[in-house]
This record gives structure tokens, sequence and C-alpha cells, in this order.
């Protein structure tokens, strides 16, 4: 096996030659099917050998990329104001509870995202404990970037497998925190091949927020936008210890953004390996 990694076109000339010096023509079905098996295993072990090398290098080279694009977005965006709509459903103890929340969002590099809440439906609880709870988690982690950011600081990445999100190829990398933090995630994420941008995600926070939650599985998704990947819907469901099942959902409904000139054509170019 250690032959046929280190110098796989070698070990099939090779083969092919004692196979030629041990078959007449009269066996010459037995060479083929020895020769199919040969090649065979040699496809696999050939295919398994560049696999393991072009993850691991690629992985790096993913990561360079993100965060060329993270960094180039964050100084061409200026700011965006947006609409979100919170919604959240909590099923258990044989009844269900419901709350809504339409909520404007204004983001400024500076100052992080401030939230103005236009109008608030259904349970007050659900409300309070949860929605409102939810934006005063998101602003306070806009005012720390850096320790939230997806980076190698943060992050430990491994190359999974390619994909394809909305009919565009993608990188499908796993992702754990190097410290547990409550505004950081492992899991899975895709990773846009052109752009470098992240596309979507099926996450779990890294360190459980609650005593009372057994589970949190988050699945998110990010659109481009006028040239920039913004958020586009969010859902994440929490399995409750004492029973039942929470989930919310983030609809991000439109975008108004303030970028830096030519800011568009700089974020449309692919990012450069």
């Amino acid at each position: 096996m250690a032959a046929v990694l280190q110098n796989p076109r070698k070990f099939l000339r090779n083969s092919f030659r004692r196979l030629n010096n041990r078959f007449s023509i009269g066996r010459v079905g037995g060479l083929f099917s020895a020769v199919v098996s040969i090649l065979l295993a040699t496809s696999v072990c050939w295919q398994t050998a560049a696999a393991v090398e072009i993850s691991t290098a690629s992985t790096a080279q993913i990561v360079e990329g993100m965060q060329r694009h993270d960094q180039l977005q964050e100084r061409m965006l200026q700011g965006y104001q947006g609409m979100r709509h919170y919604s959240v459903v909590y099923r258990g103890f044989k009844r269900t509870i419901t709350a809504g929340m339409d909520v404007e969002v204004i983001y400024e590099p500076a100052s992080g995202k401030t939230f103005r809440i236009i109008s608030q439906e259904g349970s007050g609880m659900l409300c309070e404990k949860v929605l409102k709870r939810a934006l005063d988690s998101e602003r306070e982690a806009s005012l720390d970037k850096s320790a939230t950011a997806l980076n190698s600081v943060n992050y430990r990445f491994q190359f999974v497998e390619m994909d394809r999100v909305e009919d565009r190829p993608a990188y499908i990398l796993n992702v754990e925190p190097i410290a547990p933090s409550k505004f950081l995630y492992k899991g899975k994420i895709w990773v846009d091949t052109a752009e470098f941008a992240v596309t979507k995600m099926e996450v779990q926070p890294a360190k459980n927020p609650s005593f009372w939650i057994s589970r949190t599985q988050i699945h998110h998704a990010n659109e481009m936008t006028n040239g920039f990947w913004l958020p586009e819907q969010n859902r994440s469901e929490t399995k409750v210890r004492i029973g039942g099942t929470a989930i919310m959902t983030i609809n991000y409904l439109s975008y108004r953004i303030t970028a830096q000139p030519n800011s568009l054509t700089l974020l449309s170019q692919p990012a450069s390996h």
C-alpha cells in the first residue's frame, strides 16, 4: 500500500510487467480480470491519497479566502438599515404558544447594531424571554467583532466535501471553536467557491446558554444583496429539558445599504488563491 501511495505510476507499470510474464495468451481472460482489479485498487488508492492532500491544502486556502472576503466586505460596507420579522413557536405540555415581532435594525461599523421594535404580537412571555433576549445577544455580539469572527483565531476548520448551494458550487467545512463561547458555534458551513462568502450554516452553540436547554440546532442562510453577502433567514430549534420544543425564525425582509464607491465592483471579483 505504501508503494502505491508513493508512486502509483511505477506500481502500475511493474504490475503489468509481472502479469505479462506470468500469464500466457490462452489465459487472457484471467489477465484481463487481474488488470481490472489492479486498476480499481490503484484508482482507489490514488484518489484516497489525492483527496487527503487536496483537502489538507485547500482548507488553509479556503479559510484565507474567507478572511479576505470578510475584511473586504467590512471595509466597503459603511452601514445598512433593514427590516426583520421574528417569530417563535413553543410546543409542550399539550399546548402551543406563539409570538411575533417586527424589528428595524441599523448597522454601523463603529457602533454595531441597534434595534427598534415596530410591533409585537402573541405571548408576552415569549416576546420578553426569547425574542428581546435574542436582540440583546446580537447587539452585544456586534460590539466585539474580533471575538465572533469566523477565522483561524477563533475556530479550527476541516474540509469535508464539495456541494452546491442555489446552483453555485461550495466547499463544506467543519468548524470547531478553539475556546467555548456563547457567541461561537460548531458544525458545518458552506463557502462559495468563487467569492469565499459563507452561504449556509448548520451549527449549534459552542456553549450551552442555559441549563434548561438540552440542544439547539441552527440553520442559517446568506444571500447576495447589492454585492454584499447578508443574512436571508435564520431558523433555530431548541429542545427544552423539562419538555417541549421552541422554534424561532428570523426572516430578513429588506436592506438599504450604504457602501464605499466602487465596492460592488470589488466585491464581485472572486478572491485570488
